[in-house]
């Protein structure tokens, strides 16, 4: 059995924000049938509101674009590589021996495992009784624990659910949280965790989703594991002469393999033929009237270049053009190339974050809070693609009643990238740490939320950051407000 100890020790140690996980057991035959999402990010316990009915679905970004799922659709997947040891730490006891084997979903994103969390972003303000719900953990079946926590500024864990030791475990989530935690699994094998959302509305009427089923599988899945399924995504029912066209090839369940190559066929030809220079996940074209009724698929190759899986071929419908000149109109645009700009946004009407009443630690000696950025969009339409930083800092500090403050460096973060366009290569700046007497630390000085390299910053990004503030316990009471400052180079 492969483990990293080291990688999931350092990840447990630096955990701050708590995360929700769902599981069912599935049979092998079920595996076959669901769509099994294995690596990337995922708000697995996506909380919804329509109609006066509150509902939970999973919010599936391991795609582009992102899609919403039924969570009986789907199997959530903790590969073998989650695998790492018990720290030899007494706090952590209640994962196991020290030296035992855990399966562990951490914090901090790693793209070789699945980042699962929970949301409530489209909840709306005033629709709940203090603007919260709250998230249950009903039930639990399985080969062994489940413990979902955060941790302390000293690294203490606070245990948000926990299956061994009685449920129901239930928390209150505000409205607008995007959070993340540490996941620990202590036995290989199926799950099923039973979660339920419920909330009081402002006019004091209760609403529930009920017992909510969730699949989750530990380890290798059943038996063989489900057969690759490729299918290509993207295509529109038709096409006007000039428009891109933009396919993506999918993969159910997702795996390491990422050599593709594209295929079309066209009318007089019997057979598919491959597309020269095409061996990514994502093929763009330009449609033309001699391209309708082409067909196109994609097949997915192993590191032997052998194929694992063929999509199904689809459709290109193109429009013909007008054949009465008499009655059109030519209509050209232009792009200047001089005219690019690099632009940084927020919504105007989504700029502003509230974070929970702050919680005395359970050391007694900070207050402690939590909450998201919201969504930093970044445009580069520059020429020759130069690369771009963008950056935030509370220049000034938090105030308070009375004049009241506190220094905004109690404010650190864990950048997040939501969304980029396809060919750029976005990263997530480094965790900034609240500060600390002796160590430094936090947003009062100038920190990266995200970069492009050179040659790979070019199209529309979105950026966002977990948040936590950690506060000395002599800061008096009272609602502290400051402002964020976003610049981008």
């Amino acid at each position: 059995m492969r483990t990293t100890g080291a990688r999931g020790f350092a990840a447990l140690i630096g955990a701050a924000v708590v995360a929700g996980g769902v599981l069912l057991a599935p049979t092998a035959a079920a595996a076959q049938e669901k769509v099994v999402l294995a690596k990337g990010h995922t708000d697995a316990v996506d909380v919804h509101y329509h109609d006066g009915e509150l509902s939970l679905e999973v919010h599936d970004d391991t795609v582009s674009p992102s899609v919403s799922r039924d969570p009986a659709d789907v199997i959530f997947q903790v590969l073998p590589e989650a695998a790492m040891a018990v720290p030899a730490d007494p706090r952590f006891a209640f994962l196991g021996p020290a030296g035992s084997t855990i399966w562990l979903l951490p914090l901090t994103q790693n793209q070789d495992l699945l980042w699962p969390g929970w949301n409530t972003t489209t909840l709306g303000a005033g629709t709940f009784a203090g603007d919260q719900i709250q998230i249950s953990l009903v039930d639990v079946a399985g080969p062994g624990n489940v413990s979902v926590f955060t941790q302390d500024s000293f690294g203490s864990p606070l245990m948000k659910f926990r299956s061994d030791d009685g449920l129901p475990d239930t928390i209150d989530v505000p409205i607008r949280t995007h959070a993340h935690a540490n996941w620990a699994f202590s036995t290989e094998g199926d799950y099923t965790l039973t979660f339920q959302a419920d909330a009081t509305l402002a006019n004091g009427t209760t609403v529930s989703t009920g017992p909510v089923d969730y699949s989750f599988v530990v380890g290798e899945l059943g038996g063989t594991g489900p057969e690759t399924v490729l299918t290509v995504s993207g295509m529109a029912d038709e096409y006007q002469p000039g428009d891109t066209v933009t396919l993506q090839a999918v993969q159910t369940p997702q795996t390491e393999l990422d050599h593709y190559h594209w295929f079309s066929r066209c009318p007089g030809s019997d057979d598919f033929a491959i597309i020269s220079g095409e061996a990514g996940a994502t093929y763009s074209f330009t449609a033309t009237r001699e391209l309708n009724a082409c067909e196109y698929q994609a097949k997915l190759y192993d590191d032997n270049h052998t194929v694992v899986a063929t999509s199904e071929e689809v459709w290109l419908w193109v429009a013909f053009a007008p054949t009465d000149p008499g009655t059109s109109q030519t209509i050209t645009a232009t792009i200047d190339p001089t005219q690019g700009a690099l632009v940084i946004s927020v919504d105007p009407d989504d700029r502003s974050v509230v974070l929970p009443p702050a919680q005395l630690s359970s050391a007694g000696d900070t207050w402690e809070s939590s909450g998201s950025l919201r969504p930093v969009t970044v445009t580069d339409t520059r020429v020759g693609t130069p690369g771009w930083s963008a950056s935030g800092q509370l220049p000034d500090n938090f105030t308070g009643p009375d004049g009241a403050t506190f220094s905004s460096g109690y404010l650190g973060w864990t950048p997040q990238v939501v969304d980029q366009s396809a060919g750029q290569g976005v990263v997530a700046g480094p965790v900034v740490a609240p500060y600390v007497v002796g160590v430094g630390g936090g947003l009062g000085a100038s920190a990266v939320l995200g970069s492009a390299p050179t040659g790979s910053g070019r199209g529309t990004a979105t950026l966002s950051a977990g948040l936590r503030l950690s506060l000395p316990t002599e800061t008096a009471p009272g609602t502290y407000t400051a402002t964020l400052t976003l610049t981008a180079i």
